[in-house]
């Protein structure tokens, strides 16, 4: 059975997660806003690629994790590492896209970066339904689990949402913003693959 430190470090990490998530979310709006010189025309392609790709990558995380049960913490590793690697190259390559793509129209960078986003968004909605079937191994309580670990993430996304448009834009680059991010995302990866050996050698 996880203690509570293990249990108050998986969260604190999956809340550090949501931090990253939403910081990639402001940061690759204003990102856009410079390929479109519209904001409502980014806004529209990241929360529209943000949905559909937490929504598919929660349907297909749960799917993946049922079939693999005991690898859920490494899928999750795997995946925050994912979602790190785009991080650090996600906004210049949105910048490239919109100069290689502009020649064409609005509507085809628009795809193109949706498609982009779509990639870590997918990783990112895998996360939570992972993490809940990790800790489900533990704790039996399945709504108070996913009620938990949902909340966390959420406080995360808020913090990192404020944090990235009244302070760190204020000091920071957009690119320098998006590192900071995929930090996050890497030292959730490494503490999380630490503590998995961890409490794999407990529970032996």
């Amino acid at each position: 059975m996880l203690s509570k430190k293990q249990l108050l470090l998986l969260s604190t990490l999956f809340f550090i997660s949501g931090m990253s998530g939403l910081t990639y979310q402001v940061a690759w709006q204003r990102a856009l806003y410079s390929a479109f010189g519209s904001d409502v025309d980014s806004v529209a392609v990241i929360v529209s690629a943000f949905m559909l790709g937490l929504g598919l990558g929660a349907l297909g995380g749960g799917k993946i994790v049922d079939k693999y049960p005991n690898k859920a913490l490494q899928f999750f590793c795997f995946s925050e590492f994912g979602i790190g690697l785009f991080g650090l190259i996600s906004y210049p390559l949105i910048l490239f896209i919109g100069d290689i793509f502009i020649v064409y129209n609005l509507a085809v960078v628009a795809i193109v970066n949706f498609l982009l986003v779509l990639v870590p968004t997918l990783l990112m909605g895998a996360t939570l339904p992972i993490l809940i079937t990790y800790i489900a191994r533990f704790w039996k309580n399945i709504g108070q689990t996913t009620g938990h670990l949902y909340a966390i993430n959420t406080y995360g996304a808020a913090i990192g949402a404020a944090l990235t448009g009244f302070i760190l834009f204020n000091y920071f680059g957009l690119n320098i913003v998006t590192i900071f991010a995929a930090l996050g995302n890497f030292m959730v990866a490494i503490l999380a693959y630490l503590f998995f050996n961890k409490a794999k050698i407990e529970k032996s």
